[in-house]
């Protein structure tokens, strides 16, 4: 499920998720920043640029180059602001395209695996052109890219529990 709302010029975008997985296997990929390469559309060219990333910790400063747009290449620098082992960590944009990013992930056990909630706070520039632009540029293609997460982790994992059903059952 995916929701946008606006509050006082800032944006708050969430996503959930569930996956048939335990809590621990979600916190190793999810907690591991080289995973975000794995999760993203290729056609935006994510690539971390502060080189192989150590396990996160708060205060580690994660540059990355994206391409928003074709032919727009964006430097982005992000710092881990808070981290509760298998519950919740915090990125927050320290430079780059937005004005204000504070991106919250949050993981929960479940009967049927881990819930996942990603919500995203983020203001954009350029005032009143960035309000403008928010519902034909910004918007959906945040919704595009996080629809594009829900895909390639259902494949990723619904795969995965089927192998370990097969395996169960042979």
């Amino acid at each position: 499920m995916i929701s946008f709302k606006s509050h006082s010029g800032i944006y708050t975008f969430e996503a959930t998720q569930e996956l048939p997985i335990s809590l621990n296997e979600a916190w190793e990929f999810f907690s591991s920043p080289k995973n975000l390469v794995k999760i993203t559309p290729d056609h935006m060219g994510f690539a971390i640029t502060s080189g192989e990333p150590k396990p996160m910790h708060v205060g580690q400063i994660i540059t990355y180059k994206v391409s928003p747009f074709p032919g727009i290449k964006a430097s982005w620098v992000t710092e881990i602001t808070h981290v509760v082992d298998k519950k919740f960590f915090v990125d927050e944009q320290r430079f780059g395209p937005y004005s204000m990013w504070h991106h919250e992930h949050i993981f929960e056990e479940t009967e049927k695996g881990v819930l996942m909630r990603d919500k995203v706070s983020y203001k954009l520039p350029f005032g009143i052109l960035g309000r403008l632009m928010h519902p034909f540029l910004v918007k959906p293609k945040l919704g595009k890219i996080f629809m594009y997460r829900f895909k390639i982790l259902e494949e990723m994992f619904r795969t995965s529990e089927r192998h370990s059903e097969l395996a169960r059952i042979s």
